[in-house]
């Protein structure tokens, strides 16, 4: 599906994860003369895919009309620094995408006008290969079709999800927000855990990488649950038989998981605050 917009789109901050969905934009036909970039500090891969497609930028670079949409993708800590210098671009049809962390729907609105339609977002980090998922949510001033436009762009990085409620935004922050970390992590132990039974450490890692990379995209093409395909891997009495009693057994993955989401719910709700 190509993108198209009815007006500019400025991307306020193309960092990594700026620039995975400005990748995702142009490769889904969105016009790069419409698009304009807010960023001193390009990265190199940013920067070079800027040049060749003539993406207009600046400090802030001279729009010919109000954004449709302005994406501000810029690190938490700086949204108070930027925003008042782009209160005023914010009018007409303009919304507001943020996939800043943490800053919540009222703490943008205070920067940017009580009546600024705004749509926060929490998208993860395998958006960088078309394979993320984003939730939002939105404050009250979101009409349908802007609420469309943002689903659309998001939707070039990957799946979307839409929440009423954002105090859920903590939760989705601590499961697919910081779930990739997770599983980063699972591959370093299960690879440690094959050194450990008498593998090289390169084989070790490769093996790991492979099951996991491979696992999570069996997982993506299938239909079926991701019980379903635990269940279709243990036979009664094998080797996964065996090494599941241990994961799913008390104080396993099942209960440690649930602590790692905990704690990093409570520190979503933490920094939002």
């Amino acid at each position: 599906m190509t993108i198209t917009l009815d007006g500019p789109l400025l991307l306020v901050g193309a960092g990594k994860m700026g620039g995975a969905l400005l990748t995702g934009w142009l490769d889904r036909g969105l016009d790069p003369a419409r698009v304009f970039i807010q960023d001193p500090n390009l990265p190199e891969q940013v920067a070079t895919l800027v040049d060749a497609h003539n993406v207009a930028r600046g400090m802030p670079p001279e729009l010919p009309a109000p954004p449709s949409v302005m994406v501000l993708a810029v690190k938490p800590q700086a949204v108070a620094e930027t925003l008042p210098d782009l209160k005023h671009l914010v009018e007409g049809d303009t919304v507001v995408l943020s996939i800043a962390a943490g800053q919540t729907l009222a703490t943008l609105a205070r920067h940017l006008g009580e009546g600024c339609s705004i749509v926060r977002s929490m998208p993860n980090t395998p958006a960088a290969i078309g394979r993320g998922i984003t939730v939002a949510c939105s404050n009250a001033h979101v009409t349908a079709d802007q609420a469309q436009r943002c689903i659309t762009l998001l939707s070039a990085v990957g799946e979307v999800a839409w929440i009423e409620d954002e105090g859920l935004l903590d939760a989705v922050t601590a499961v697919s927000g910081s779930g990739p970390a997770y599983v980063f992590l699972l591959t370093e132990c299960l690879a440690a855990a094959g050194v450990e039974a008498g593998l090289s450490e390169d084989l070790a890692a490769q093996l790991a990488r492979a099951t996991v990379s491979g696992a999570g995209e069996l997982m993506y093409q299938s239909e079926d649950s991701a019980e379903q395909l635990r269940h279709d891997v243990t036979s009664p009495g094998g080797t996964t038989e065996a090494a599941l009693k241990i994961l799913a057994g008390k104080g396993g993955l099942e209960a440690l998981m649930a602590r790692a989401v905990e704690a990093a719910t409570k520190r979503s709700r933490e920094l939002s605050s």
